[in-house]
């Protein structure tokens, strides 16, 4: 197995690690961002106006970033994907169930 060349935390720069913790934060905050999306779809039962084909296909791109984030090893990559994986298999069941 060759090494991992992504160096440890500890000798990154401080750019890259403040770059870091800008996208998780804004992981986490686009995530929250999302929510009243899957609540107005499950709790509201409506689903007006939802896109199931631009929901799909954010969804392929999570799949994509995810599959990417394992084999790079990235948790900054792979994590939030699974969130995102989430949401969006949510809001398209609640589109196909209420739309």
């Amino acid at each position: 197995m060759a090494p991992d060349p992504t160096p440890p935390a500890a000798v990154c720069a401080p750019s890259e690690v403040l770059l870091r913790r800008l996208l998780g934060g804004m992981s986490v905050f686009t995530l929250l961002m999302t929510l009243p999306q899957v609540l107005t779809i499950w709790v509201g039962q409506q689903a007006a106006g939802v896109s199931v084909s631009s929901w799909s296909a954010y969804l392929v791109s999570a799949l994509l970033w995810f599959w990417f984030g394992l084999q790079k090893r990235d948790k900054n990559i792979y994590l939030p994907c699974v969130g995102w994986i989430g949401m969006n298999s949510a809001v398209i069941a609640g589109a196909l169930v209420y739309g």
